[in-house]
């Protein structure tokens, strides 16, 4: 498959962060051309880029897709109740043909908002992958180990079948496996290592719930005389393959422990705000040790959304006014956690986070001609500030068009929606 995109404003996010205006040809899975000049060439597809911006797909680093489901099912309520009154009771009836409606309600939803990757945790991650599979997006798929098990498995399953799981999955060219110790609350130091030795083993990436609330770090020290981080420091999980979700709760000396292991960290502001944590993840002094930053959206339950967009201008604004200080968390900054550092924190950032030639062709058009857009001043700034995930007019992901002015070519829009209000309706009634 060939595409050719012309006169189009580009924001490159390559090293230099240029911005050009010109013609972009893609072939097969990679950007062949990014050009100032006219590109002279036939093309299976031909978008005229008129009023259009083009930038690198943006890359959600945590979230539950299947949770869509239960998208403004239970808000407004503590944490602890919400959990265990609302949505654990729900999660226990699930099983994996809700876990693909869920999923393809999600898929719909972050390509018709501009994600072209996203790393998930959840259960039934086979039908999560297969699904994602046949849509044709990228995704890092998180199989869940929970000491007391998990709605699909029993606890003496876990090892087993995540090891049959990422076999399965670390050959595929999109689609990779994620081993995902729900948390340290919830995993022991036996579940912990053994998480451990299958990422080691295979080299697949970890990613884990860290210090999301106060609670849940108190809970931990009193456990282990350690916080969550020092715990994930003793196992060996903190570690170049790890992922860190949330963060809202942990201290300068666990930065510096978070650095020298390098590990990563995926900021969830909309969520972490919305369910209360209380906590801000403190990023500029991530920032300031050099540390790798991405953001994601969370679930669709306590965000309400998987719109990238939004977590981002909640990312800039949030910590503005926690630090009093406008200038703290800059446009660029933002855009950069989920484009390029998103990459980085995936390991897959000499492939994708940018549109460069030789870069595989994830990338998305903005349709700038807006009354919310106008006037086009800085378009880094309006990126964060001003547009929505209703902006995004096209999306491609490793050189398939999934979605071209508005409409689905991988997915069956109105199906999709039926679907999963009749599957939600089953579930929570």
């Amino acid at each position: 498959m060939s595409i050719l995109i012309k006169k189009a404003i580009i924001l490159t996010q390559n090293k230099k962060r240029e911005q050009l205006h010109g013609d972009i040809y893609i072939e097969d899975q990679d950007i062949i051309q990014v050009s100032k000049r006219p590109i002279s060439t036939e093309a299976d597809y031909k978008i005229d880029g008129n009023k259009k911006l083009i930038l690198p797909g943006l890359i959600n680093t945590h979230t539950h897709i299947p949770m869509t489901l239960l998208r403004g099912y239970s808000d407004d309520i503590i944490l602890q109740e919400w959990l265990e009154q609302r949505v654990w009771p729900v999660e226990a009836q699930i099983d994996s043909k809700s876990v693909e409606i869920g999923t393809k309600l999600g898929l719909l939803e972050m390509i018709s908002s501009g994600t072209t990757t996203f790393m998930d945790m959840y259960f039934f991650e086979d039908t999560i992958g297969k699904t994602a599979e046949k849509a044709e997006m990228r995704s890092f798929i998180g199989f869940a180990f929970i000491d007391f098990g998990t709605p699909e498995y029993n606890p003496e399953k876990l090892v087993p079948e995540c090891e049959r799981f990422v076999k399965r999955w670390k050959d595929h060219e999109i689609v990779k496996p994620v081993i995902a110790p729900h948390g340290v609350y919830t995993c022991g130091p036996e579940n912990l290592q053994k998480s451990l030795e299958i990422a080691n083993k295979h080299d697949a990436l970890l990613h884990i719930h860290c210090s999301e609330t106060r609670e849940e770090v108190y809970n931990v020290q009193k456990k282990y005389k350690l916080r969550p981080v020092g715990v994930l420091k003793k196992y060996g999980l903190l570690c170049d393959k790890m992922v860190l979700a949330h963060c809202g709760w942990i201290t300068k000396n666990e930065i510096g422990d978070i650095k020298n292991g390098g590990a990563k960290v995926s900021h969830c502001p909309v969520s972490n705000m919305k369910i209360a944590t209380g906590g801000y993840a403190p990023i500029p002094e991530m920032l300031e040790a050099n540390a790798i930053v991405s953001l994601g959206t969370d679930g669709a339950a306590s965000n309400n959304t998987l719109d990238m967009f939004d977590t981002m201008k909640f990312c800039a604004l949030v910590h503005k006014q926690h630090r009093w200080d406008p200038s703290i968390l800059p446009a660029q900054t933002v855009l950069d956690f989920a484009t390029i550092d998103g990459s980085r924190a995936l390991g897959i950032g000499k492939k994708v986070g940018s549109i460069e030639e030789g870069k595989k062709a994830d990338v998305i058009m903005i349709d700038l001609n807006k009354p919310h857009l106008t006037p086009q001043h800085d378009y880094v700034s309006h990126l964060v500030y001003a547009a929505r995930g209703g902006d995004v007019c096209t999306t491609i992901t490793n050189g398939k068009v999934l979605m071209l002015e508005n409409k689905f070519l991988t997915l069956n829009y109105n199906k999709i929606i039926d679907n999963a209000e009749k599957c939600a309706k089953g579930l929570t009634c």
